[in-house]
């Protein structure tokens, strides 16, 4: 492994943070909202509508795999899929698993930074606008001032 395929997959992790927020806002938030919405109301089942976005975004990152180990000219497509899929899975961790609890890993257990994280996504749950990303959120200052208004948690457990 060379310098230059580590700082490939560091490169893509990090650009991940603005694609996600991207994504999430224009289309989660947009045209594919049919989906996401299951994912703003109270868990009724273990698996909801919103759970097909990482199985499409990692059906992407496998045809990129396939191209990168099998087409000669786009072997660069594996240290970006590399990155890819370590953004996902920090995503999933700190996204699924803590904030949202849909495995009980941290059960009793607080992360700081991870609480951080989970302000910022109780406001995205409390107003369904931003911040939209996940791992770097920008809240809006007047949302983190209305939200602290208010002890309402759209993410407790029913």
């Amino acid at each position: 492994m060379t310098w230059s395929t580590v700082a490939i997959a560091v490169l893509a992790f990090c650009a991940m943070e603005p694609v996600t927020a991207a994504t999430h806002r224009w289309v989660m938030h947009g045209v594919g909202e049919f989906l996401h919405r299951s994912h703003h109301r109270r868990i009724v089942s273990r698996f909801e509508a919103n759970d097909w976005y990482p199985v499409m975004f990692a059906a992407v990152v496998n045809v990129g795999f396939f191209a990168g180990f099998n087409w000669d000219g786009f072997g660069s497509l594996v240290p970006v899929g590399i990155g890819i899929t370590a953004y996902g899975a920090a995503y999933a961790l700190v996204h699924d698993v803590y904030i949202h609890g849909r495995m009980s890993w941290f059960a009793g257990h607080r992360v700081a930074a991870f609480d951080r994280l989970a302000e910022a996504h109780r406001i995205h749950h409390l107003y369904n606008a931003a911040p939209y990303g996940m791992l770097l959120p920008v809240v809006p200052s007047e949302l983190r001032a209305r939200a602290g208004q208010t002890d309402r948690n759209p993410l407790a457990r029913a």
